[in-house]
């Protein structure tokens, strides 16, 4: 049976910290754990657009109270920085090594996005109009989430297709998102047979950073403010790793021409 310990509720984190430190008790850890609950949640809003499609926000907050759990154990104050600091670099390391293990592409990638456009098309027919993703997932019965990715991947094939073949110049700020009539683009091509496969073996190829920034950037739609915040490392930085997997992916894609 657990010991109870009066007037953990009037101490300071750092008291608490240093009596768990002391101790091990897990009355003390539980406390230290609901403090520092806020920050899984501020960490999960801010970063929504990086898992957003792949995983829900209650299951990255479960993640991120594990990883607080973990984290007071391991955390060394001698060794360290403040533990706010500690514990949000590991749960920002931890939603990266999420989607790091999430595969990019789904199965049956292709037939997927064939049946996603042939609904556009019907949908489009029948109510005079675009269709939103909720209406095309409905006419599918597939799921929201997973129908827009879908779509977020062939834009991301689409304008990855047009940075590759840009001279001189491999940063996005002048390319424009193409829109959803992707059929009426020049550069639909890219996305039929054996192109797409071998996109994916390309981005495969790149190293952890560079597919994390492709995702980022192509997928997920952050801008590279938003990646060097989420990656924790400068905008510079960042703009440097999406040219090195430009050149990357082309030189994969011209040598398997």
């Amino acid at each position: 049976m657990l010991k109870h310990i009066d007037g953990l509720e009037a101490k300071t984190n750092e008291e608490l910290l240093m009596m768990y430190q002391e101790s091990r008790s897990i009355e003390v850890k539980q406390e230290l754990t609901m403090r520092y609950l806020y920050i899984v949640k501020a960490i999960a809003v801010q970063m929504r657009g990086v898992y957003e499609g792949s995983m829900d926000m209650e299951d990255i907050i479960n993640e991120g109270v594990i990883a607080i759990i973990k984290g007071i154990d391991r955390y060394d104050p001698a060794m360290d920085n403040k533990f706010e600091t500690f514990i949000s670099r590991r749960i920002r390391g931890m939603i990266i090594d999420l989607m790091r293990k999430s595969d990019w592409m789904p199965r049956d990638y292709r037939r997927q996005y064939k049946a996603i456009e042939n609904a556009r098309q019907e949908l489009s027919e029948s109510l005079g109009r675009n269709p939103t993703h909720a209406e095309i997932a409905k006419h599918l019965g597939m799921e929201e989430k997973k129908c827009r990715k879908i779509q977020q991947i062939s834009t991301m094939a689409n304008v990855l297709s047009l940075d590759m073949v840009m001279s001189g110049d491999e940063d996005r700020q002048s390319v424009q998102i193409p829109n959803t009539d992707i059929s009426s683009q020049p550069e639909h091509s890219f996305l039929k047979g054996e192109q797409l496969t071998l996109l994916t073996e390309a981005v495969g190829s790149l190293k952890e950073k560079e597919k994390m920034v492709i995702s980022l950037y192509y997928v997920e739609e952050l801008n590279m403010g938003q990646i060097a915040q989420v990656m924790q490392v400068s905008e510079p930085r960042i703009s440097q790793i999406h040219s090195a997997a430009i050149r990357k992916l082309r030189a994969f894609m011209e040598s398997n021409q």
